[in-house]
Formats: C-alpha cells, sequence, structure tokens
C-alpha cells in the first residue's frame, strides 16, 4: 500500500511490512510535523478484516473520510486518514487501470449494487441493474463544495460496469481506490471517491461460482463390494428364516 499527501510537495510514502507507525516521534515509520500529530499518533496493520487503523490512547481524535475516529476503524483504499490538518490518501499498490477486465453474466447483473459509504449519501443503496447518473439533471443529486459540478455515469458494457466522469472536474477527481480515473471497468469491493462522496460496488454475483470437482470414482470400496460372494448372503437369509419359523413354532406351542 501507498500513501499520498495531496495538496502538498511531498513524495508518496510505500510501505510493505505487516504495521505501520505513524506519529511526530523520528521513530516512527512514517513521521509527521510535531504540530499536527503526537509523538505516537496511530497505526495501521493488516489481518484477515484487511487494513485496521487503531489511535493510541493517549492521541487525540483522527477523522476517516470526515468521520471521527477514536478507537478503530477498517480502511480501504480510497479512504482519507487525516490526522491534524494533514491528510493522508491510502491507495493500494495496483493501479486499477492495469487490472484484466471482469465479464458479469446478466444473472450475475442483478445482484451489483453501489452503496454510499460516506458523505451526505451515506447509507444510501442503487441497484446497478441499469445504468445510474450521479450528479446530472434527474439523477442521484452529487452535493459538491463551493457549487462545483461533477456528472458520473456507471452502466453495463460488453458484459463489463463501467464509470466514466461525463462531467468531470479538476479540484475534484474522479478516483476509485485512490487513483485518479477518468473511464474505467469497476469490480466487486471497489471505492469510487470524488470529493467527500464515498460509494462501494457490492457485487457477490459478479464473479463466478468457484466450480465443484466431483470425484470420478471413489478410492475405497463400497460395502457391498467388500462383502462375500452371493451364495454366502443368501445362505445367512435363508438361515435367519428357519430360526425365526422355529421359535415362532416354539411359542405357538407353548401356549
Amino acid at each position: 500500500m501507498r500513501i499520498e499527501f495531496p495538496h502538498v510537495a511531498r513524495e508518496d510514502f510505500r510501505w510493505a511490512q505487516a504495521l505501520l507507525r505513524i506519529g511526530s516521534a523520528p521513530d516512527n515509520d512514517l513521521v509527521l510535523a510535531s504540530g499536527q500529530a503526537a509523538p505516537e499518533h496511530l497505526r495501521i496493520h493488516q489481518d484477515r478484516r484487511g487494513w485496521v487503523l487503531q489511535v493510541v490512547p493517549s492521541a487525540d481524535r483522527i477523522y476517516v473520510n470526515a468521520r471521527p475516529v477514536r478507537e478503530q476503524a477498517l480502511l480501504r483504499a480510497g479512504d482519507v486518514v487525516s490526522v491534524g490538518d494533514c491528510r493522508l490518501l491510502l491507495r493500494a499498490d495496483e493501479d486499477p487501470v492495469q487490472r484484466p477486465p471482469l465479464q458479469v453474466s446478466e444473472e450475475g447483473r442483478g445482484t451489483v449494487a453501489l452503496r454510499a459509504v460516506a458523505g451526505p449519501l451515506s447509507g444510501r443503496v442503487w441497484s446497478l441493474l441499469g445504468n445510474l447518473e450521479l450528479g446530472a439533471p434527474g439523477g442521484v443529486p452529487l452535493e459538491l463544495p463551493q457549487g462545483d459540478v461533477v456528472v458520473l455515469r456507471i452502466g453495463w458494457e460488453a458484459g463489463q460496469l463501467c464509470l466514466e466522469a461525463v462531467r468531470p472536474c479538476e479540484r475534484h477527481p474522479l478516483r476509485v481506490n485512490g487513483a485518479c480515473v477518468d473511464k474505467l471497468a469497476l469490480q466487486p469491493g471497489d471505492q469510487v471517491g470524488v470529493a467527500m462522496h464515498r460509494f462501494v460496488i457490492d457485487g457477490p454475483g459478479m464473479r463466478p461460482e468457484p466450480e465443484l470437482l466431483i470425484p470420478e470414482s471413489w478410492s475405497q470400496p463400497l460395502p457391498e463390494e467388500s462383502a462375500g460372494p452371493s451364495s454366502e448372503v443368501w445362505w445367512l437369509i435363508v438361515t435367519a428364516a428357519v430360526l425365526a419359523l422355529g421359535i415362532a413354532l416354539v411359542l405357538l406351542i407353548r401356549f
């Protein structure tokens, strides 16, 4: 993962270790100015859930996509972490433009949705079975600072879910997983961001189900295959029938 510093002349910070320590003390992995962060302010580590941000108890709270975080928060590529007046934009190592396309069947499109996770539209969900426009008249309203306008279109093209900035804005570029794009084929889990808005692509049906491998033959013999010859089985059946008949006759004679 790497961190960009928007609107600041500072090189991107890259790291690959499991734990990243951020603060103003010189022994941190990422050192910020003393006026922005405590000596040890926050940590980011990776577990089975993904990237997890943890605020050091003695440090002031921070913000993730303008939402205050006092203890912990799950992060994803495209999130903006604010520490004081310093903004950290998280980006994945993989450039979404370079990844192979994902073809989706018509059956799988019915499960795809756009979910707002931050910004004024947070909590709302829109189906992506058809086309969806954001910021356009008659579409989903997309409020931006200072009255700026951005128009986005999401729709299906040749079996791919495509995002396009129909009317881009230089001050508020369109980003997917933190990377600036103009047009891109989306995949499940992608985070679309513009200004303070954050949307996530939910698409459980976009990826094909794994194939179940059924063995052609069993390695272990079946119980009937390991049994004795058929004549031996019939002998047992006849013996059991004779014993049952004898018991029935004895009971009939006694009573």
